[in-house]
């Protein structure tokens, strides 16, 4: 319990050192504004086009009786919808840290050098570092889709697919949009995507004290695109805390102002 209120803590830190330095929050507004505009298109789209779908993929069913026919196919229509939500919340953070990784890379590195110490900088060039982001979040992506093909599976189990598969999901969810935004600042640290991984593992419970809520409040119009900024510079000082206690777990540091550190390790 401890980790997941840190997590929380990190999320809330981040948020704070946005709003205190007000020109950052501004600058990253901005690539959250451009991927809005292509995610509303497309959940729009979804919107209208859900029922064709459905009737496109159940055949089958076009000769059942009233209301059966409206009842299975307006359920598959809602299934069909909440899986396209759920990918678009998860996509929208890479989407949106590819079309802004210049502007989000520069807040990061500002957030270093605010905290003190040293400020790593990968030394690749733009494009590359595009590409090695862009490769990375489609790696990550595979594991979510495959992840929330399951859980679309699981959900037509009748109660645990309206009750623990929605929970699930906010939990896969809310890890690996952590996963995608530390790792903003865990590549500028040259630290590759299975030792990511592995370093977020180690600390489950704190990851999704982070990730979870910014999911739910995610799923707000708008909300996404003004807490974007400081949800990377959250994710910053907590992957500066999770590196330091990496190399050297005997330290434990905090958010300035966000009360006692969490555990080093659970």
């Amino acid at each position: 319990m401890r980790d997941l209120a840190g997590g929380f803590r990190y999320l809330l830190a981040g948020q704070r050192w946005v709003f205190g330095h007000g020109r950052w929050l501004g600058f990253g507004l901005l690539p959250g504004l451009v991927a809005l505009v292509l995610y509303a298109g497309a959940l729009i789209g979804l919107g209208y086009g859900a029922d064709d779908l459905t009737a496109w993929a159940t055949p089958f069913a076009d000769d059942w009786s009233a209301p059966w026919l409206s009842l299975f196919r307006g359920f598959l229509t809602a299934l069909f919808f909440g899986l396209g939500l759920f990918l678009a919340v998860i996509t929208f953070t890479a989407v949106t840290l590819l079309i802004g990784q210049p502007f989000y890379e520069s807040l990061s590195e500002q957030v270093d050098r605010s905290e003190g110490g040293d400020v790593p900088r990968s030394g690749l060039p733009l494009w590359l570092e595009l590409w090695v982001s862009a490769r990375d979040s489609v790696k990550v992506l595979v594991r979510v889709l495959l992840y929330g093909i399951l859980l679309f599976v699981l959900g037509f189990i009748p109660v645990i697919g309206q009750t623990v598969i929605p929970v699930l999901g906010f939990c896969v969810s809310g890890y690996f949009l952590t996963q995608e935004l530390t790792a903003v600042a865990l590549q500028r640290r040259k630290v590759e995507l299975p030792d990511r991984l592995e370093l977020l593992r180690s600390r489950r419970m704190l990851v999704l004290g982070f990730g979870v809520p910014l999911v739910l409040a995610f799923l707000v119009p708008l909300v996404a695109v003004f807490l974007m900024p400081g949800a990377v510079a959250g994710a910053t000082l907590m992957a500066r805390d999770l590196m330091r206690s990496d190399e050297a777990p005997a330290p434990e540091t905090t958010p300035a102002g966000f009360g006692p550190p969490p555990p080093a390790y659970s």
